[in-house]
């Protein structure tokens, strides 16, 4: 028989909730406000924007700035890449010492997770200007930046992984009366690999996307192009930076998409 009962009604806020909402109404106003805000902005910005299209189109395809521009883009990816490489790797021992139960205390625990906490809260460019201070200029500042950032984004979720998996195995080891660092190797980690792998895919995609934009502040790669285009007012360079920037980092992320799908595929 066909139900014809009518749909729930949303109930009637109470007097706290109501209040509530209407504070969350005036923040919402309130950073619109402070933002800058203007509808004569948006409404002026159209013909602006296509002057400065029509200005760059067309990019520059001259083979001495495309093969300038290919090498500046072949180091952006050699930056994301080792940075992710060495973030990866130094997350797994960050991460056992943020899971909780496995082989560190509540206290480490918590220590390591407001660490990687910190970590994140720092922009990625932040982490740049910082070791162009202490390293110097270069792509070594910026393979160092992508590298902390990376630690700070693997190590929560590898963490998570592993406090997520299930606890069978690790438990019939335990009865056995294994050490916790053998559970851990033996069934733990194994366990949580494909989740591991999947977050490493993740975390290459995010440096190849972070690293495009280092070089404003001196840390190698293309973002230094794209800079001198717009200060300069070449926008058909700055528009060519553009394009290869969208074109790597959309190529990237569609090669981690069908590894993660295949690595799920193989799991079920």
């Amino acid at each position: 028989m066909t139900d014809i009962s009518h749909p729930a009604r949303f109930e009637r806020p109470s007097a706290l909730a109501f209040l509530g909402y209407a504070v969350g109404l005036v923040i919402i106003f309130w950073s619109f406000a402070g933002a800058g805000f203007s509808l004569d902005k948006v409404i002026s910005s159209p013909p602006r924007f296509a002057d400065f299209l029509d200005r760059a189109f067309p990019p520059n395809l001259e083979p001495k700035v495309l093969s300038r521009l290919g090498w500046k883009m072949v180091e952006t990816l050699q930056i994301a890449l080792a940075g992710a490489v060495i973030g990866v790797i130094l997350s797994l021992p960050v991460a056992l010492l943020a899971a909780r139960g496995l082989i560190a205390g509540p206290w480490i625990n918590q220590i390591t997770r407001t660490s990687l906490g910190f970590i994140r809260a720092v922009p990625d460019i932040a982490w740049a200007l910082v070791f162009v201070v202490a390293v110097g200029l270069g792509p070594f500042a910026g393979m160092l930046a992508i590298a902390i950032d990376t630690i700070g984004f693997c190590g929560r979720f590898f963490a998570d992984d592993m406090e997520a998996v299930e606890k069978g195995p690790s438990e019939s080891l335990t009865a056995t009366g294994a050490r916790r660092l053998d559970v851990v190797a033996c069934a733990t980690v194994p366990a949580a690999l494909p989740a591991f792998i999947s977050t490493s895919l993740f975390a290459l995609e995010k440096a190849v996307r972070s690293s495009t934009i280092l070089g404003l502040v001196g840390a190698g790669g293309i973002g230094i192009e794209l800079k001198v285009g717009f200060d300069l007012f070449d926008y058909p360079t700055a528009m060519t930076v553009i394009l290869m920037i969208a074109v790597v980092v959309i190529g990237i992320e569609q090669i981690s998409s069908k590894a993660r799908s295949r690595i799920i595929g193989e799991q079920r």
